[in-house]
């Protein structure tokens, strides 16, 4: 006993300085120029996850309970502040606040209690003090310095559980049979009592075997993800079906724990009593009564049943292990039901464990695109400027006319994105097109290569024009490999992949025989299906003619670009100035009808850039639908404007955003939106189902609140006609000083009926079954 407690008291210190580590760390967080409250979240969570862990050797019930209780509010608060920017305006700070307030009130009746039984309760108080100056600060700060605010009342909460840890009298675990029985106020009944105590040797007994199935149940579970995802991951290999893995555990903990474990508690508390006097009935029976079968076998059964479950729900909150196995045993079969049938739905982000390792490539790549992209850049073009990256489709002249076809987030490779295939086939094939460019995206979940062959080459078979991209934040979850062995020149991929996995010190002769498969791969597709590729050098590019300046920029995963992307964006748009610039951006400024450019600093520069250098188009992928606004250039009325194009319609499941913005609440007065909002409606009120019906009437008429309806798209997404897939198509035409922007949907041009607009989009002197197109001057 006594190595127990020592290596829990070691555990409270080491788990308490990590505590007050992390607090200094958020304290001072909004002193780093790339602060965010996703990084205080992160941090906020594993505080969480300490004291959840570190409550199991707690001394006492109530102290136990208290821990996990104050670990789950810290866990939710982390939660949120991790994703924020899925939530409201509103939301963030109203969640904030109940969390802290009730957890104050936690702390508050828990002095009090703590005060009436003459026990020791500083802890109580001070969290009872700093929840409520929060809550205070919350309310008449609100909108001011937040993410101060939220830095130093999350660091003072993550210095205060470790306080709390620190101080925090240790225990083992108790005779959980001796607690059984007390609940059901038989202690005094020794025939009670000793059954209890042999079905918990047997629980003991038992504890092999579980670990046993649920290891087995694990292992067959890994191999049907391993089976479904591959090994084709660059950096991690086997890591994704793992990750996979770890999702179904989590489920079954939440369906254990969240769902059955409370409902079969709330039943035994109904049923408490009918349990008792079963028990006071069969131990009051004659001996020689007993030992035949009859009726008190069938009670005797179910009431040994009772006390076994209660057994290994108390022991799971005295053991952290205990928990786990308990929370498996119970939840896994579930979660295993769930991951065989997923697939047959399609695509979904919610429950599909397999495509939550995306959200551990997406934290991986916001923290490492900027330098992967700067090493690649940096080994084709040491200083890149206004003559570098330039591509040169045949056919592009300063004089004569030319169009290209852009095509935003196509690559799910379900029905949504086929449907476009004839009309991308047959526009592609339009002499005056000369070229085509996806816009974020090319492949989900996580742009890997091993996906390339479904989602991209055989969706695109029959286009003949070259094909350039630009990624998109998926794109990057394999560090740009597949995407670059596809769209990169062979000698560049090579040179890139190589100067990016050097960046990462990895570099490896295994690894480099690895890329030369990876580039026999792509050839051997690219000459399989004949759809051109491999004729750019970095991720991002640019075309010029005399009187136009196509500029694409690769805006990561964060929304941002490096020094290196920056140096050469600015060279370039100084060497464009006097032309009609349209830049192409892997994120859009103005999306769902808001204003995207506040989500961080560096994103809000680059548009002011843009806006600096009379930059006349910004058309981006990213957000699933077809959008237009038009931007005032200043606050007088100049009556110059940049437009802005979301062309994200290309396949991925529909945005919802800005189909369910009331018309009144557009960011801009100059706005229009495919599809339009009542087709949309209609078709998603047909093909719901009872169980989702809930759901989208809370998104329907309520946003989504607190979330967005923009965040729910993916839960409404039917791959059945009719479809509001989109691209567009734009002519430059020099000989007639003009530039056009048509849209194209399932069937061909999209016409003025097919969206929702504002007054001053459509001349009303145009009839609305006129084919959807914009026409500006090029001088």
């Amino acid at each position: 006993m006594l190595n127990n407690i020592l290596t829990a008291k070691f555990r409270q210190r080491v788990f308490a300085c990590l505590a007050f580590i992390m607090a200094f760390v958020v304290l001072f967080n909004p002193l780093n120029i790339n602060a965010g409250l996703s990084e205080i979240g992160t941090l906020v969570i594993w505080s969480s996850i300490l004291v959840f862990l570190q409550g199991f050797n707690r001394s006492s019930t109530e102290d136990r309970s208290s821990a996990h209780m104050s670990a789950f509010i810290t866990f939710l608060l982390g939660m949120l502040l991790v994703n924020f920017e899925l939530f409201q305006h509103d939301a963030i700070y109203l969640f904030t606040l109940v969390l802290f307030l009730a957890d104050g009130m936690r702390q508050g009746y828990g002095f009090l209690k703590r005060k009436k039984n003459h026990l020791p309760r500083f802890c109580q108080l001070l969290g009872f003090v700093g929840n409520m100056m929060v809550v205070l600060a919350l309310i008449f700060f609100k909108d001011k310095t937040l993410i101060w605010l939220i830095a130093i009342s999350s660091g003072l909460r993550i210095a205060g559980m470790g306080i709390e840890m620190l101080t925090s009298r240790l225990g083992v675990m108790s005779e959980v049979s001796e607690d059984v029985v007390d609940h059901l106020d038989l202690e005094d009944n020794p025939a009670v009592m000793a059954r209890a105590q042999e079905i918990e040797d047997e629980e003991l007994k038992r504890a092999p075997i579980d670990r046993y199935w649920i290891a087995t149940l694990m292992a067959v579970l890994f191999f049907i993800h391993l089976g479904r995802m591959g090994f084709d991951r660059s950096h991690y290999g086997i890591l994704s079906p793992f990750i996979a893995l770890v999702g179904d555990m989590v489920i079954a903990l939440i369906i254990a724990y969240v769902i059955i474990i409370p409902l079969a508690s709330f039943w035994r508390k109904l049923i408490r009593p009918i349990e008792r006097r079963g028990w006071q009935w069969l131990t009051g029976l004659p001996p020689n009564k007993t030992k035949s079968f009859g009726f008190h076998t069938v009670v005797k059964s179910w009431l040994d049943r009772k006390i076994r479950h209660h057994i290994r729900i108390l022991k799971a909150g005295y053991s952290f292990k205990t928990a786990l196995r308990t929370g498996l045993r119970i939840g896994l079969p579930y979660a295993a039901l769930l991951a065989s049938i997923i697939p047959v739905f399609g695509m979904s982000w919610y429950f599909d464990t397999e495509n939550w390792a995306s959200g551990i490539w997406d934290s991986r790549a916001a923290s490492r695109t900027n330098d992967w992209r700067m090493s690649m850049v940096n080994s084709i073009d040491a200083a890149p400027n206004a003559t570098s990256f330039h591509i040169k489709p045949e056919g592009v002249s300063d004089t004569g006319k030319f169009s290209f076809i852009v095509l935003g987030d196509p690559g799910e490779g379900d029905a949504s994105q086929w449907v476009l295939h004839d009309q991308l086939v047959i526009n592609t094939a339009k002499e005056l097109v000369k070229f085509m460019v996806i816009s974020s995206d090319v492949v989900y979940p996580d742009g890997a290569l091993k996906d390339y062959e479904k989602k991209f080459w055989l969706p695109m078979k029959g286009i003949h024009k070259p094909v350039y991209a630009i990624p998109g934040n998926h794109d990057w979850y394999d560090a740009l490999e597949g995407f670059a062995v596809t769209f990169f020149d062979p000698v560049s991929a090579r040179k890139a992949i190589q100067a990016r996995r050097e960046s990462d010190l990895k570099i490896s002769d295994k690894f480099k025989e690895k890329l030369s498969t990876q580039l026999n791969e792509a050839a051997r597709l690219r000459a399989a299906y004949q759809v051109p590729t491999g004729f750019q050098q970095a991720p991002y590019f640019q075309l010029q003619t005399k009187d136009f300046a196509f500029i694409s920029i690769e805006t990561g995963v964060t929304r941002s670009i490096d020094s290196v992307q920056m140096r050469w964006l600015k060279s370039t748009l100084e060497a464009s100035k006097g032309k009609f610039i349209m830049a192409l951006v892997g994120h859009p400024f103005y999306a769902i009808g808001e204003y995207q450019g506040k989500m961080n600093p560096q994103f809000e520069a680059l548009h002011s850039l843009l806006k600096s250098y009379g930059v006349k188009v910004v058309m981006a992928g990213d957000t699933h639908d077809l959008e237009y606004y038009a931007e005032p250039i200043s606050e007088q009325d100049t009556g110059k404007y940049m437009h802005h194009f979301v062309n994200g319609g290309g396949g991925a499941y529909l945005s919802l955003g800005a189909a369910l913005k009331p018309r009144n609440e557009m960011v801009l007065p100059t706005w229009a939106h495919y599809p339009a909002s009542a087709p949309l409606i209609k078709k998603i009120d047909e093909r719901n189902n009872i169980l989702k019906k809930p759901a989208w009437l809370w998104t329907k008429k309520y946003n989504g609140w607190p979330f967005s309806a923009e965040w729910l798209s993916a839960a409404f997404d039917y791959n059945v006609a009719p479809f509001f897939q989109s691209y567009m198509e734009v002519v430059v035409d020099p000989p007639n000083n003009a530039i056009h922007f048509l849209a194209y949907g399932p069937n061909g041009p999209l016409h003025w009926s097919d969206l929702d607009y504002s007054n001053t989009v459509r001349s009303p002197d145009l009839p609305k079954n006129t084919n959807v197109e914009w026409v500006f001057p090029l001088h």
